[in-house]
Order: C-alpha cells, then sequence, then structure tokens
C-alpha cells in the first residue's frame, strides 16, 4: 500500500504572511523537498522573485503567522476581530 504524501498540494499554493518578511506579505511555493519525515516549501514573494526562501511546511498551518490564499490588510483585519470577539466573555 502506497504511504500518503504529506502537503500534496503543496506546490503552487499561494500565502499571506502575518507579518512582513524582507518587506513582502504575499507568497507562493515554487518548490517542495522532503528530507527524513520533514516537508518544506520554497516560497517566492509574488511581487519581488528574488525574494526566497526555505521554510518547513508545517509552519504554514500556524495561523498566527500564515494565512492560506492572498490576502488583503482588510481581510486580515476581519479574520483578527472574529476571532477576538470569539474570546471575548459575554456579559449579562
Amino acid at each position: 500500500m502506497t504511504k500518503k504524501p504529506k502537503f500534496p498540494y503543496l506546490v503552487g499554493s499561494k500565502w499571506t504572511a502575518q507579518q512582513k518578511v524582507d518587506g513582502w506579505r504575499h507568497f507562493q511555493v515554487v518548490n517542495r523537498k522532503n528530507q527524513s519525515k520533514w516537508v518544506y516549501a520554497e516560497m517566492v514573494a509574488a511581487c519581488d522573485p528574488n525574494v526566497r526562501f526555505w521554510i518547513n511546511a508545517k509552519l504554514l498551518q500556524d495561523r498566527s503567522q500564515w494565512l492560506a490564499g492572498w490576502q488583503s490588510l482588510q481581510e486580515i483585519e476581519a479574520i483578527y476581530s472574529v476571532s477576538d470577539f470569539s474570546k471575548t466573555p459575554l456579559v449579562d
């Protein structure tokens, strides 16, 4: 039986960094590398192909650092306001 690959749709996926990385927020995965039990993604800035780096693909699942797709600042703020609201205790 074939083992299911981790992160099968990684290459070509688009991501938004919560904090700027080398001055950019929007990245695309252009390559992947399997090393032992780890999977790494090569990220390239959407607006500057010279800005590229490798990241452990598992870190892309951390919503405090990365959001799937290219999100605008307004969308990022809306996500935070909804998550902050859900943590606010209700007062009678």
